[in-house]
């Protein structure tokens, strides 16, 4: 675990729970491109949750699943609880977003509406106690 979280990771965290996915891409793209392991893979896969989640609010189901199975992959190596975030909590919640997705019929992908119904909460990065 990294002893001095960088204040751009925070920058992030606060534009992912924003639902600006895409600047949270850009603003961990630069950190993920500097880091050491086993840093650059945490960044990795958050922000690949997070284009994921870009790619749902556009429509695009299958860029969406792609990146959302990638990005949980990563995440997946890292403990309950990494560089202060809650990642079971991450974790938890995009994989929902990844098998609705994938379960769903294609008419109705379409009528999911991210955050606005109880059981397709919209992820977020919960910073761990």
């Amino acid at each position: 675990m990294m002893e001095v979280i960088p204040k751009q990771f925070w920058e992030g965290v606060e534009q992912f729970n924003s639902g600006q996915f895409y600047a949270c891409h850009d603003t961990l793209e630069a950190l993920w491109m500097e880091a050491s392991e086993p840093d650059k893979t945490f960044y990795q896969g958050v922000l690949q949750i997070a284009v994921g989640l870009y790619h749902f609010g556009n429509q695009n189901w299958r860029g969406a699943a792609i990146l959302l199975g990638e990005g949980n992959n990563r995440l997946r190596r890292y403990p309950e609880v990494y560089s202060g975030i809650d990642v079971d909590e991450l974790l938890d919640k995009s994989l929902t977003v990844l098998k609705t997705i994938q379960m769903a019929k294609p008419e109705e992908l379409a009528l999911l509406k991210l955050g606005e119904d109880e059981n397709l909460p919209l992820p977020k990065i919960v910073r761990s106690a």
